[in-house]
């Protein structure tokens, strides 16, 4: 099936810079009318301009997809814009890092709501359309910091989390209405979000192992077009590589006949051998123990 977008209308949050910027400019040049929707308003308009520029279509939006009211006027964008809205990318985030004991409830929150919050309030502002109309398209953005954990991040990995387990769950709500939802996960990609508050060291470590915004937007595009014929699937991203994520499928298992006890699990668990916790997902190879 194509990928050509034409005639499509697809909302893409976090569309300002890095992934989102990117994958909006793929789908302009690929047909579609883009909802650019970011917080700046100079940022909308410069992507806005650059698809117009290439012959595309775009409007552009300031607002917080944290917020209800927000996140139905970037929806309402494309469907009193446009006409219509096809497909729906959940791109928008951001990072503040801090370990558990400095976490402020403040902080926590601003960032569950963004990414847990915003990819609900979008989503269900979008969804009523995609359900009238029998077709639609919701692509939202995942880490493997929601299911394994990152150091000083546990914000950020709860809202990823709630992400992951959100996206599993509308598809099956939305089995057969024709509104197909998945997720992917990008490794570690040149953008702020990855860079800003780095140490030097963690930032020039990570340089040799970063992917480009191009390498996700490629995937991004994909899920969001008709082509992609299947729902409730996370995909991993790392530069020219791409895979279902994650597999849960049990590595060893240990069985009893009836019922554990506590003290048969103090002699088993051990047999299982878990590797030490390291505090950082990105291990430098040049500095083994």
């Amino acid at each position: 099936m194509s990928t050509d977008f034409s005639g499509q209308v697809v909302v893409v949050t976090g569309a300002g810079r890095g992934i989102g910027r990117a994958t909006a400019l793929s789908l302009g040049e690929r047909g579609a009318a883009v909802v650019v929707a970011d917080l700046d308003d100079a940022v909308c308009a410069e992507v806005v301009s650059a698809i117009e520029a290439s012959g595309g279509k775009a409007k552009g939006v300031a607002a917080s997809v944290a917020d209800w009211a927000a996140a139905e006027r970037i929806v309402d964008t494309a469907v009193r814009g446009f006409g219509r809205i096809d497909a729906l990318i959940n791109n928008a985030g951001y990072l503040a890092r801090s370990p558990i004991w400095e976490l402020t409830p403040e902080d926590f929150e601003a960032q569950v709501r963004v990414h847990l919050f915003g990819t609900y309030n979008c989503t269900r502002h979008a969804v009523t359309h995609m359900m009238a109309q029998g077709y639609g398209r919701i692509v939202n953005v995942i880490s493997r910091a929601g299911l394994v954990g990152a150091e000083n991040s546990s914000a950020y990995a709860a809202g990823k989390g709630g992400t992951f387990g959100f996206t599993n769950s509308i598809a099956r709500d939305l089995v057969g209405t024709g509104v197909n939802v998945n997720a992917f996960n990008p490794a570690a990609t040149s953008t702020r979000l990855v860079f800003d508050n780095q140490t030097q060291e963690t930032i020039d470590r990570m340089k040799s192992v970063v992917q480009e915004p191009e390498h996700v937007a490629a995937v991004a595009t994909y899920l969001a077009s008709r082509a992609c014929d299947f729902s409730g699937q996370s995909f991993y991203v790392e530069a020219g590589a791409v895979s279902p994520f994650p597999v849960f499928t049990p590595d060893r298992t240990a069985f009893t006949n009836g019922m554990w006890t506590p003290e048969e699990l103090a002699e088993i668990m051990p047999k299982f051998k878990f590797p030490a916790l390291a505090k950082s997902l990105y291990v430098n190879p040049t500095n083994k123990a």
